[in-house]
């Protein structure tokens, strides 16, 4: 029904926009009858002096303009090489058919028409002009991007274009905070903005240009208005709460300064309204700009990190939380050919959370285990970011750069938990009940530092050098205190009262990565890529379990199975070779890595060693059908390999009901990725169309071996045997279009299948533990997601977005569905007032109905500030419903467990706040 209401809907506006006005349209050809494509042609309004339409020519030189009936119009025309064209036309109520010749050659009203153009295109360049898409109503970045055609920016502030990811966000060409792009979506002022310019094909290196695929990269620059430049911006927000009777408040400064030698940005944010400008997830995710300088060596090795699971918490789960947070970022030119950029960052928070959560997992013999918690716990994080970068590019022929990125933190966590678990069998249901209270705590540093240099010989040999290191040290702890004991530990004293176990680790990682690549042109179009490289790494790992008996003395479990002291040392070595070359519009890079591998790992008096040889192939094609249209294969095969966290004997809890033993014996897996992407902009009519196709199978998987007992866990890890493989088949699609100006629609959907292969343990007690008989578990997942979204962009009357989500999560145990109508309103008035609001309504239910309930959150926001005012007073409230909780589906695919979870969330907030802009 909700579906039919949106479709109808669109239609309604769109038939009634389009019966208002009158078509423009021919085409745009040069003296030969040749057509110009992404030409530029725009209608100024001789009376208004505004721009009421434009358009970009398609392959076949065509443009198409709606304009309003019986109005002159000043027509603009500019193509890059050509002179620019401009006439006149009157509409009347009938279409107009015009045929453009531009003849060779550049004058200065071609930059003037570009500069007006809301959307022009240069090379591999889309420049957006900012004023064009804005109505009034827009504070931030994020505001203007989500207006864009071909352009999304999700809820975590993440910036899409044409479903690529926004890997890099720049500002008059230099780094904003290198390596997230949320800080700047949410921070930079709308106002700030002229040109947003989508860089594709992005590769800040130019000697390596046009000899890497570079296709899937994408970076954002923004440039200023002239006021900006060379002056002090910003502003400063202070706000308190309005009738409540706890404080609330909220303090965000934010000051900016460019010119052409040196760039400042200062950031803060203290409030406890749950405006987290970092969350954890947001903090460990960092990458600080740092690039994956192995994706093509064929070798998946991955340090893990031993985070407790407190990175798992969001805001928008927390009951309660309170944020100071504080950044820097600049850069400084010394010469025209040195640079010098960096940042740090700060955050402290305090959250509560409370959760209610419900588990079903169903056996093979029918038994059936259903599992009711409730959790409260308080977090307490410190964290710190410090990175600094330096750039020298003396020629085109020379590029060196160094960066450093600095990492850490300090993290509490109390937690209580009440858990009640029905064990059901064909003899009845038995009940067990169990307190938990558990403490986690971890201070975890890294450092890495990323060393490059590229040269150009000339234009036939190419030279490049890339050096990583990673040096990480953690050391995370671990206390319950519960009433049941669920393992049975040696040494362990079971006559206590209570039971109070501890564990403490440290972990320390020393990885270096180097490469060395040398090109070849064979042709202008082709080269030939010669790579050696190699990846090292150095593991320790430390960990020992200790119990606290009623009278306060320490009993240390010194049998080896609960302890590690744990070495391991990996290396690969590698040869590779790729050739690039183009023919016509196809473009193909086959090619292959040849590796040497050694591992060893020393535990328990005695050591472990490993050697072997493996080719691993590769292969990329890309058919260029058009300008903007394009189709990518990608072939990968890769070895995996675990760290030492999947190798280390000694037992390690996971959490007060799961414990974890690893396996030294494990090998490397073996994957195979497939992928198929399509993409398409026609800037004609704005439509962009995206889709891709994503199959993975991974053989002699490292896998899970499990015991389950109720909800309790005992667990190693195996390498499955390569007749059961983990396979994933994944898919998205996306189809968006920007028209008349003001209108903007997309339609998507994203699928994923995944199956998985465990070891079940089932116990015997008439055989020895170790030869409890076990069986293959196989479990599937599939995941679906429907979205359709319009929203309209006027200067001058109400504007308004729909947008339908839909999700089934269909897991083994259960299958469960998600509807999630919004609505969002913007309206800019009086030349004084904004008003803004959103609405989403969510209905979360399973197949069997045994589990379903809606809730709906509701947020706005009124604005005052005259125009040319520096002062801002604004009224605004979240969860305005005071909706209570949120949920959430999720599967395990150990056991196939299914979960709902219920999140307590932050109450009503009224705010009352007035800003100062520089």
């Amino acid at each position: 029904m909700t579906n039919k209401f949106l479709t109808l809907l669109m239609f309604l506006v769109t038939s009634a926009v389009f019966s208002q006005n009158v078509k423009f349209e021919g085409t745009i050809k040069d003296t030969t009858g040749f057509a110009l494509e992404m030409a530029n042609i725009m209608a100024v309004n001789q009376t208004t002096k505004a721009m009421d339409g434009y358009s970009i020519t398609n392959d076949k030189g065509r443009f198409q303009i709606l304009l309003n009936p019986n109005t002159a119009y000043d027509i603009k025309v500019s193509y890059v090489g050509y002179q620019a064209y401009t006439t006149t036309i009157k509409t009347g109520t009938e279409p107009i058919i015009k045929n453009i010749v531009l003849k060779e050659g550049t004058m200065l009203q071609e930059i003037e028409i570009v500069k007006e153009m809301p959307v022009s295109i240069s090379g591999d360049t889309i420049i957006y002009n900012s004023d064009s898409f804005r109505n009034g109503t827009e504070r931030k970045l994020e505001d203007v991007l989500k207006k864009l055609p071909g352009v999304e920016v999700n809820k975590d502030g993440e910036i899409q274009v044409e479903g690529k990811t926004v890997q890099k966000v720049m500002v008059e060409g230099k780094d904003f905070f290198d390596g997230d792009t949320k800080l700047a979506t949410k921070n930079i002022p709308a106002d700030a903005l002229d040109k947003i310019q989508v860089l594709r094909n992005y590769n800040e290196v130019t000697n390596l240009k046009g000899l890497e695929n570079n296709e899937e990269n994408v970076a954002l620059n923004i440039k200023l208005k002239e006021g900006k430049k060379n002056f002090w911006f910003g502003d400063m927000t202070a706000g308190i709460g309005v009738g409540h009777k706890e404080d609330r408040h909220i303090l965000n400064p934010k000051l900016f300064y460019y010119n052409p030698k040196y760039s400042i940005n200062a950031i803060g944010n203290f409030n406890n309204i749950g405006e987290l400008p970092l969350t954890m997830q947001d903090y460990f995710k960092f990458t600080g700009g740092f690039k994956n300088m192995m994706r093509r060596a064929g070798t998946s090795f991955n340090v893990v990190s031993n985070d407790l699971g407190i990175l798992g918490l969001r805001n928008n789960q927390a009951k309660e939380i309170d944020t100071k947070f504080g950044a820097a970022n600049f850069s400084y030119n010394p010469s025209k050919a040195w640079s010098i950029s960096g940042f740090g960052i700060l955050m402290g928070s305090e959250t509560d959370l409370q959760t209610n959560s419900k588990s079903t997992r169903i056996d093979r013999d029918g038994v059936t285990t259903v599992n009711d918690e409730t959790s409260v716990t308080k977090q307490e994080s410190r964290l710190g970011l410090f990175k600094l970068s330096s750039s020298y590019v003396p020629s085109e022929k020379v590029h060196f750069d160094y960066d450093a990125l600095a990492k850490f933190s300090k993290q509490d966590e109390l937690s209580t938990l009440l858990s009640n678990s029905d064990v059901t069998t064909s003899s009845g249901t038995v009940s067990v009940f169990n307190d938990v209270y558990s403490k986690k705590k971890q201070n975890p540093f890294s450092f890495n530092q990323n060393l490059n240099y590229y040269y150009t010989l000339n234009e036939k040999h190419v030279f490049a050098f890339e050096m990583q290191h990673l040096y990480q040290d953690e050391d995370p702890f671990y206390n319950a205190n519960l009433a049941v004991q669920p393992f049975m530990l040696s040494g362990y004293d079971n006559g206590q009262t209570r039971n109070d176990v501890s564990q403490n680790r440290f972990v320390k990682t020393n990885k270096i990565d180097g490469k060395f690549d040398y090109y070849y042109m064979v042709t202008p179009k082709s080269n030939i890529n010669f790579t050696l490289g190699n990846t090292y790494s150095y593991q320790n790992f430390n960990s020992h379990i200790f119990q606290i008996l009623d009278n306060g003395n320490q009993n240390d479990l010194n049998a080896d199975e609960n302890n590690n002291d744990v070495n391991y040392a990996f290396n690969d070595v590698f040869l590779g070779l790729h050739y690039k070359f183009i023919t016509g519009k196809f473009t193909f890079n086959p090619g292959f890595t040849f590796h040497n591998y050694q591992t060893k790992d020393e535990q328990l008096g005695s050591s472990n060693t490993m050697s072997f040889n493996r080719f691993l192939p590769d292969f990329y094609a890309l058919w260029q059908l058009k300008k903007a249209e394009t189709l990518t294969y990608n072939f990968t095969m890769a070895n995996s390999f675990t760290d030492i966290n999947k190798l280390a004997e000694g037992y390690v809890f996971s959490n007060y009901n799961s414990l974890f033993s690893g396996n030294r014996m494990l090998e490397n897996s073996l994957s195979q990725v497939h992928s198929l992407r399509y993409f398409k902009y026609n800037m004609f009519n704005f439509e962009n169309i995206f889709a891709n196709l994503t199959y993975t199978k991974q053989v002699d998987g490292i896998k899970s071996r499990a015991l389950l007992t109720g909800i309790n866990q005992e667990s190693t890890s195996v390498n499955m045997d390569s007749s059961f493989a983990d396979e994933t088949l994944s898919g998205s699609g996306n189809y968006g279009r920007s028209f008349l100006r003001y209108y903007k629609g997309s339609v998507g959907a994203s699928l994923n299948w995944s199956k998985f292969n465990n070891l079940r343990v089932y116990p015997d007690s008439d055989t020895n533990p170790d030869n409890n008989p076990t069986e293959i578990q196989s479990t599937e997942s599939f995941t679906q997601n429907y979205n359709v979204k319009f929203s309209t962009n006027y200067k001058k009357i109400p504007n308004i977005e729909v947008a339908y989500n839909f999700t089934i999560n269909d897991f083994s145990s259960d299958v469960y569905y998600v509807d999630a109508p919004s609505v969002t309103l913007e309206y800019y008035f009086l030349d004084a007032f904004s008003f803004t609001s959103e609405y989403t309504f969510y209905h979360n239910r399973n197949k069997s109905k045994t589990v379903e309930n809606e809730y709906d959150f509701l947020t706005a926001a009124l604005m005052y500030q005259k125009k040319d005012s520096k002062w801002e007073w604004k009224l605004s409230g979240t969860n305005l419903l005071n909706t209570g909780s949120l949920n959430n589906s999720s599967f395990s695919q150990l056991g196939g467990t299914s979960s709902f979870s219920s999140y307590i969330v932050q109450p009503r907030y009224l705010i009352l706040s007035l800003k100062y802009a520089l």
